[in-house]
């Protein structure tokens, strides 16, 4: 009886690294606190990769990749996250706001707080500069 093939976890260990960075990626700009775990476990398993890959011979250029990938979404996700707890009062305000508009009007109301919110709390911003084209 013969086994299936399997790559062997050191040949697999560059592509492993550059799909984990690429999924901190995405996961970054769909979910910010979600994108910065992923992120953080990325960089840690490309990094561990690189050894791994020189130990057997194999192109590390995959590994390298990784690392760039990930240490590039970390300080993004990281940002984002910040960002987002930062005016989670505003967002959950302006989301219980829209849960109870019907009308077209209500909904643009509802955006109108939503912009008065987002410029009393950063004040470095102008009035009337945080105009959303449409409803977020």
């Amino acid at each position: 009886m013969t086994s299936p093939v399997q790559a062997r976890p050191a040949e697999s260990a560059g592509r492993r690294a550059l799909w984990l960075a690429f999924a901190a990626v995405v996961m970054t700009f769909l979910l910010p606190l979600a994108g910065l775990v992923m992120s953080i476990f990325a960089l840690v398993v490309a990094i561990r990769a690189v050894p791994t890959l020189r130990s057997v011979s194999k192109p590390t250029g995959t590994a390298v990749t990784g690392i760039v990938l990930a240490a590039l979404a970390l300080p993004v996700s990281l940002s984002m996250a910040a960002m987002q707890l930062y005016l989670s009062d505003e967002l959950s305000a302006y989301s219980d706001c829209r849960a109870g508009a019907g009308t077209v009007v209500a909904q643009k109301e509802c955006v109108d707080q939503l912009e008065q919110a987002l410029q009393k709390k950063m004040p470095f911003i102008q009035p009337g500069d945080i105009q959303f084209p449409f409803a977020p």
